[in-house]
């Protein structure tokens, strides 16, 4: 009776015994990477919700409060035109983290299946999708985004578009070379002996085992973009303002005398970027670490 009590007992699944659910648990032994985690939804948080219940409005002027200093009732100060720089801080952010949302996943999914088509069929396939992705990485950065954003004008589409167009060749270049090493295993054999279309084997047994190295490459690539896009608003080749963001905010720092007397206009978006950056960066590294088999104790 006892040896059947005790098999009729629930038996409790250990979480590490699935593969998300031991990337999920060696990602919490990081806890430097568990607090960026939880740094960065504090600041999304922020970003969505700080515009909607604050008292100012993004666009709000108030010609007596200009350059006011950070005080009881202006947390960030004014600008130059009277606006709450507490509330545009948060408002950028949304503008500023969202492109890097927008464009990650645009580079994601144009490189993900270009990398596929590339790695699973090879030959001329290969060859020309290789070719391409040499053409993309050869253009000057720069120029091509001067160029594009004189021709078309500065705006958020504008800017997602050209820094999709000329990243993804860097996923590409990553999927494809996971592609070749996974095709060549024994299962992959199997499903084509057992007839299995081109697509199924591509979405089902190839992409799923992909997915973990398209993830922290995302998660690095968010960082690199709000540093792109950061650069290129700082240059006035970005958002264009009334709208803002974090990178199109300290535009002011490069008068000396902002940057001398009205600090409260630069360094609160320039800790937003850093704190951003290094906590994308240090989760990207903490799910590197969780992926990669050779980590493994």
């Amino acid at each position: 009776m006892e040896l059947k009590a005790s098999a009729a007992l629930p038996v409790k699944r250990d979480l590490r015994q699935s593969y998300w659910g031991n990337v999920a648990w060696r990602f919490s032994r990081n806890k430097l990477a568990v607090a960026s985690l939880i740094t960065l939804f504090i600041i999304l948080m922020a970003c969505i919700f700080v515009p909607m219940i604050s008292p100012y409005r993004m666009e709000s002027t108030a010609m007596y409060e200009r350059d006011v200093r950070p005080n009881a009732t202006h947390w960030l100060g004014t600008d130059k035109i009277g606006r709450d720089l507490f509330t545009r801080l948060f408002y950028a952010g949304r503008i500023s983290l969202g492109i890097a949302l927008v464009v990650t996943a645009v580079q994601c999914l144009i490189g993900v299946t270009m990398g596929s088509l590339s790695g699973f069929y090879g030959g001329v396939v290969d060859a020309f999708i290789m070719r391409l992705c040499e053409i993309f990485l050869s253009f000057p950065f720069l120029i091509v985004c001067v160029t594009i954003a004189m021709v078309f004008g500065n705006s958020i589409p504008v800017l997602i578009f050209t820094l999709a167009l000329l990243s993804w060749p860097t996923v590409a270049r990553i999927v494809r070379g996971q592609i070749l090493t996974l095709r060549e295993m024994e299962y992959m054999e199997a499903c084509e002996a057992l007839g299995i279309s081109d697509a199924h084997r591509i979405f089902k047994h190839l992409l799923p085992n992909v997915l973990a190295y398209v993830i922290v490459y995302a998660t690095l690539g968010m960082a690199s973009v709000i540093l792109t896009e950061t650069s290129l608003s700082f240059l006035g080749l970005g958002v264009s303002p009334p709208t803002p963001t974090w990178g199109n905010m300290i535009q002011d720092a490069r008068d000396l005398l902002v940057i001398k007397n009205k600090w409260w206009y630069w360094v609160p978006p320039g800790v937003a970027i850093f704190l951003s950056v290094i906590c994308f960066n240090l989760v990207g590294d903490g799910l590197r670490d969780a992926i990669d088999p050779k980590m493994k104790r």
